[in-house]
């Protein structure tokens, strides 16, 4: 559910012409850029940009080093360490007009994030759990640091000031993908388009079945 709902909240804003600034981490950092698509995304590296890290998102990162942007304060060469993070994720917090975070444990990284927000006086905005679960933002809310997302197409609407875009695109590719395709047909139909909608969100991989998000 959590994939989910970053996967919406991530494309909705890209489709209203806003910019997704992440990290390029494993897990929810991936969702938002893929989501967002790569055109309409900015990473920020926590090594120098002659490493594509981690290495599980390389194809990613290469979309958005000729698509997107990609970012680094760190030289060449420069390998991940915990503390390239803990500046990376400052950097990443500078760069956005808010911060989101869809979720959160306690002492995890992302409350270093949330530190770096409130110091420069950016929103801070979290999806809404059900209790014992993200138990972060959930105080948060409690301590009246954070806002609520109750509703993604409302928070879209109110954050951006107009109407929600309209998601479906009414071409050959799409029409074809409703009806759950394999990935080798897919890719024979339509070669040029199957990866730049994964990367962008608009179809996944399951099992080598090509569906719909």
């Amino acid at each position: 559910m959590l994939e989910i709902k970053t996967q919406e909240l991530a494309r909705k804003l890209s489709l209203n012409g806003l910019c997704v600034v992440s990290g390029g981490a494993i897990g929810v950092d991936a969702v938002a850029h893929k989501s967002a698509g790569a055109k309409n995304t900015i990473m920020v590296a926590a090594t120098g940009l002659d490493k594509r890290y981690p290495a599980i998102n390389k194809n990613l990162i290469e979309a958005m080093e000729t698509q997107g942007l990609v970012l680094s304060q760190f030289k060449e060469n420069s390998p991940s360490t915990r503390y390239n993070f803990v500046l990376r994720n400052e950097l990443v917090v500078a760069l956005g007009d808010v911060l989101i975070v869809t979720y959160a444990d306690l002492n995890s990284g992302s409350m270093r994030s949330v530190e770096y927000a409130l110091k420069m006086g950016k929103e801070i905005y979290v999806l809404s759990h059900r209790i014992g679960e993200s138990e972060a933002t959930n105080n948060l809310l409690l301590e009246g640091k954070a806002r609520a997302i109750y509703d993604i197409d409302v928070f879209v609407r109110e954050f951006t000031g107009v109407k929600e875009k309209n998601e479906q695109k009414s071409d050959d590719f799409l029409e074809f993908c409703k009806t759950n395709p394999s990935y080798d047909e897919t890719l024979q139909k339509f070669p040029s388009r199957v990866f730049e909608a994964e990367l962008s969100g608009e179809i996944e991989i399951v099992d080598g079945i090509c569906k719909l998000i």
